[in-house]
């Protein structure tokens, strides 16, 4: 697989306006409402000039720049500055969600070239680092949420088997919040996802309900 000349960190827009475009963190970074920020979000939640994001010898850090609706690393505020670590998502004022990628997890941007989980020959591929998905050679834009994501990719790594419905909520919410998650939640969950998967030129319905069970993901092989 082709790398870039110049690994460096990389941000991933997923849920909110933004969705679905990178930015390569090699120089500081302004967000904001603002036209003058690198990175504009054109929305009233954002401040005129929200947070900052730093590449430093030492990793990558995200200041907030004292914004009225904050900004939020893996959902914790961030009070005055903070670490990022791969796969960590930032949420500027509750409307745009950003995907962190280090440098050793940064991909090329071309859906032609990228690394995928060995079942290389099924209709439907996903990368775990990126959480980038392809029906075919259609990638779904924009990303999948990250609990979209992590549903998807436990029925991707048991394809062909029943994952229990307790399995999928322990996996999305964690052990300690899935006593509080409701059957109405995971379907609502679920249902949003078969929409996503179904923005895809393929009809086929990936993602199967065994009652009285669970889920199970009918992943044909291309032919």
């Amino acid at each position: 697989m082709q790398k870039l000349s110049e690994e460096a960190p990389l941000l991933v827009a997923q849920t909110g306006p933004l969705d679905g475009q990178r930015w390569v963190i090699r120089k500081k970074l302004y967000v904001g409402r603002e036209p003058t920020c690198d990175i504009v979000i054109p929305k009233r939640q954002v401040s005129r000039r929200h947070a900052v994001i730093i590449p430093t010898s030492n990793g990558v850090i995200v200041e907030d720049l004292d914004s009225k609706n904050g900004s939020h690393i893996n959902g914790k505020r961030v009070q005055t500055s903070i670490s990022m670590q791969d796969g960590d998502t930032l949420q500027i004022g509750l409307i745009q969600q950003f995907l962190f990628l280090s440098s050793d997890a940064t991909l090329p941007l071309d859906s032609s070239d990228f690394e995928i989980h060995p079942q290389e020959d099924h209709l439907l591929r996903l990368e775990k680092r990126s959480r980038r998905v392809w029906i075919g050679t259609q990638e779904i834009l924009p990303p999948l949420s990250v609990s979209q994501f992590t549903l998807l990719e436990l029925l991707y790594e048991h394809q062909g088997r029943v994952v229990s419905r307790k399995e999928l909520i322990i996996c999305v919410w964690g052990e300690e919040q899935a006593l509080m998650v409701s059957d109405q939640a995971l379907d609502a969950l679920v249902r949003r996802l078969r929409e996503r998967l179904r923005e895809s030129k393929s009809n086929h319905a990936f993602i199967v309900t065994v009652r009285g069970h669970g889920l199970r993901l009918d992943n044909p092989l291309i032919e």
